[in-house]
């Protein structure tokens, strides 16, 4: 292969591998509209307070039961969960199944797609409620 096609073909592999991840971490605008199912228990964004479920201000990085003023079921304090995307999405996709115990009723989002575009939409808010 002659060096301006090696150059091209590695061009082209950078730039698929770098739209696949931009496609993989999400529609914040999408998940904003998937939380409309959520709303009724959970709260975010800087007005946000602990109410039927815990505020999700701040999740990713978040070590689960950890919201000052909300009580939580023993399993979710006891499950050793630090929030990220993928453990966000497993525990998303089937509540009771990934902390069982946990007081959290809603049966789960079984859509990857549904899951991925909560997670950016969660992601973008810092622990002060503010976008990121």
């Amino acid at each position: 292969m002659k060096m301006n096609s090696l150059l091209t073909f590695a061009a082209s592999v950078a730039f698929a591998a770098s739209v696949g991840q931009a496609f993989a971490a999400g529609d914040p605008a999408a998940g904003e509209k998937v939380f409309a199912k959520c709303k009724a228990c959970h709260q975010v964004g800087e007005t946000a307070k602990n109410a039927v479920a815990p505020e999700l201000n701040g999740i990713d990085g978040r070590k689960a039961g950890s919201v000052e003023g909300y009580n939580y079921s023993e399993a979710a304090k006891g499950s050793g969960i630090t929030w990220d995307e993928a453990t966000f999405k497993e525990f998303i996709k089937n509540p009771k199944a990934k902390i069982p115990g946990t007081k959290m009723i809603f049966q789960g989002l079984p859509s990857e797609s549904d899951q991925e575009n909560v997670w950016a939409f969660l992601a973008q808010f810092g622990a002060d409620g503010k976008k990121k």
